[in-house]
């Protein structure tokens, strides 16, 4: 059976996290004007305590890309908004995401200044702009992630990657890297409570704190090369890597979708 954390640990980590985000907003004010090294660290530090202190273990899988590797994008699936957290903590990114975000209290400034991608997803095309923000920020040697599912999961399937923001690794011959999310209760078993499904992400860290620890295995799949491939191609290699990372099923969708975002 899983256990659940005393209510007075959940208050002590609620603090602690509260007190974290304060740091990261403090020092989000900075951060744009360090040099990407230091943005790097300083990212996957802030990633690291934040995981630290919801008790979340994470655990690595695969070859990560070294540091002087030239345009690199993720290709995640998506669960949870701990997903960004879990790949900052492991090799720092940028993101693409909706425009609603930028517009958030508190989350809205973090990502702003950590440089995210936003786009109108309401606008078919905004698709075109963001391609190109993405090729830009590729050829100046930083990652971007994206997940292309276009929503979170409860973590039992993969559902259908979209194409459409795959075009940007096609124009900027990036090295794409199929990376596998999975969460994991003290148990053993897929980590539901980790799912961001609730419509309110403060239930969502509810049962988060409430569990003693979630272990999350993040699994960097052998890089595709985008050169000579379609977006359409990409999307498919990308999706059933993962999927079989996960040894998860894939449900298809019939239709390709602007969604190409992490859900809010």
């Amino acid at each position: 059976m899983q256990k659940n954390t005393p209510l007075l640990l959940r208050i002590i980590r609620l603090i602690h996290l509260l007190l974290h985000v304060i740091s990261g907003l403090l020092q989000s004010i900075v951060y744009p004007y360090f040099p990407l090294s230091i943005q790097r660290t300083m990212m996957q530090r802030w990633a690291t305590g934040l995981l630290s202190t919801l008790a979340i273990r994470l655990h690595c899988h695969g070859k990560l890309p070294t540091t002087d590797m030239p345009r690199v994008l993720f290709a995640a699936n998506h669960v949870s908004w701990l997903d960004v957290c879990v790949l900052m903590a492991a090799c720092p990114t940028r993101f693409v995401a909706k425009a609603e975000i930028s517009r958030w209290p508190v989350l809205g400034l973090l990502s702003r200044n950590a440089g995210t991608l936003f786009i109108e997803r309401a606008k078919r095309s905004d698709t075109l702009r963001i391609n190109q923000q993405i090729s830009d920020v590729l050829d100046k040697g930083e990652r971007v992630t994206i997940f292309p599912e276009g929503t979170t999961t409860d973590g039992t399937q993969i559902n259908h990657f979209h194409a459409s923001l795959l075009q940007a690794a096609v124009t900027a011959d990036a090295m794409l890297y199929p990376v596998a999310i999975g969460y994991r209760n003290n148990l053993g078993g897929i980590c539901k409570e980790a799912a961001y499904i609730d419509p309110s992400l403060v239930l969502s860290l509810q049962k988060i704190l409430s569990l003693t620890s979630i272990d999350v295995e993040l699994t960097f799949d052998s890089p595709i090369p985008c050169g000579m491939k379609n977006r359409r191609e990409l999307a498919r290699l990308s999706e059933q890597a993962v999927a079989n990372a996960l040894s998860l099923p894939i449900a298809h969708k019939e239709s390709e979708k602007l969604s190409d975002l992490p859900a809010g």
